[in-house]
């Protein structure tokens, strides 16, 4: 029996972690049966729709995002075709909030895993290695999923220490070339955290109201494990990275200590709540350790109370100015134009005063609606136009 996981990625340097996150929950009894796939949304359908059927899976997952949605849905048809014995489900969250419309859509389906995935692809896989074929109605019995007759029971959130390191075993002695060779010139994303205590109406981390850290322990022989390789960039995918103060602390008090000279580490964090002993601690950073990613989004303030942001902006811009004096730490601040009472002089106002901040990249996005969110809820409220199609811009 194979399931093989598939992951269509904006660009061949990103990896996907959700289902390298899936295949190492299954545990070692079950993990043999997972078979990972990772495409681009460059290729061309047919070459993905070739090589899925050259591996000849009996059951397929797709990891659904805005980036991959139009390409996935294309491949459902395709394999379905092609590959008519194989049960077809899909996951991730440009399906998670609108699961029973997909399903109405795509009839080729046998379902959708909602929400996080990790418990709920545990007992799916269970429930095929040892015979969904038999019959029965044990695939109703598992949390978190959406059938063509409706929702099962709704799946707790994931204790994130249980949850295996998704890119090797650490109590195993591996070459380098054996442990990252899935990732050679890729980007590495880790996560510490999940879940997100603001509530940005735009984003759907606010969706998970309880935010939940990883061990510190575990984290550090982690980290280790890239600093081991010098890997050249590790990406923590944490929603707000500071929002902790322990823990931001302990992790950057750790990758100090045990700086490679080569290994670069990313972090979205609010500059606004950042104390004087973490901009302490970051102005030690050896130049190239260490690169922020600070979501200022608006300089409007109606903007930011309708769209749920709590930041002090005077305060924010103090404390960029303090990092940027320290000349060795890339800042990487955001904006988003087509937010609420933002029009294009406001926005103009907006972008001068992030850019008179001088970091060293600004990033200007387009405001995405995406499901689920309290901006797709409030859209027809604020006057919001967006596309119908991914990315819901």
């Amino acid at each position: 029996m194979k399931f093989l996981l598939c992951a269509v990625n904006a660009k061949y340097i990103h990896s996907n972690p959700a289902v390298f996150s899936l295949r190492a929950y299954t545990g070692k009894e079950l993990r043999s049966y997972v078979e990972i796939a990772e495409y681009t949304i460059n290729q061309q359908k047919g070459e993905i729709l070739a090589d899925i059927y050259r591996r000849q899976p009996d059951v397929i997952g797709f990891s659904c995002y805005i980036w991959n949605w139009a390409l996935i849905r294309e491949l459902i048809v395709e394999v379905a075709k092609v590959l008519p014995e194989a049960d077809i489900w899909l996951g991730g969250p440009e399906v998670t909030y609108d699961a029973q419309q997909v399903m109405a859509q795509y009839p080729q389906l046998k379902g959708v895993m909602v929400g996080e995935g990790e418990e709920t692809f545990r007992e799916l896989l269970d429930y095929y290695v040892r015979g969904a074929k038999a019959g029965g109605d044990k695939l109703h019995q598992i949390a978190g999923l959406c059938l063509s007759d409706g929702y099962t029971s709704a799946r707790s959130l994931t204790d994130m220490n249980r949850i295996p390191f998704l890119y090797g075993n650490l109590e195993e002695e591996k070459s380098q070339d054996e442990d990252l060779q899935e990732f050679v010139n890729r980007i590495i994303y880790y996560e510490s955290s999940r879940g997100c205590p603001y509530r940005c109406s735009y984003c759907l981390s606010s969706i998970d109201k309880r935010v939940r850290l990883r061990d510190i322990e575990i984290v550090k022989r982690e980290l280790q494990f890239f600093l081991d390789r010098r890997v050249p960039q590790v990406k923590f995918v944490d929603r707000t990275f500071n929002c902790n103060h322990d823990h931001a602390m302990a992790i950057w008090a750790y990758i100090l200590e045990h700086d490679n000279g080569v290994t670069n580490f990313h972090f979205e964090i609010s500059a606004d709540i950042l104390r004087e002993d973490e901009i302490t601690l970051l102005r030690c950073m050896r130049p190239g350790l260490v690169q922020l990613e600070i979501g200022v989004q608006s300089a409007n303030l109606e903007t930011i109370r309708a769209i749920n942001r709590v930041m002090d902006l005077d305060k924010l811009e103090r404390i960029v100015g303090m990092i940027r004096e320290g000349n060795n730490i890339h800042q990487h601040l955001d904006l988003i134009a087509g937010l609420p009472f933002e029009d294009y002089e406001s926005f103009g106002r907006s972008f001068d005063r992030v850019y008179g901040m001088r970091p060293q990249q600004l990033q200007l996005g387009f405001l995405k609606v995406l499901k689920g969110s309290e901006m797709q809820e409030r859209a027809q409220e604020f006057g919001i136009c967006y596309q119908s199609a991914p990315p819901y811009e």
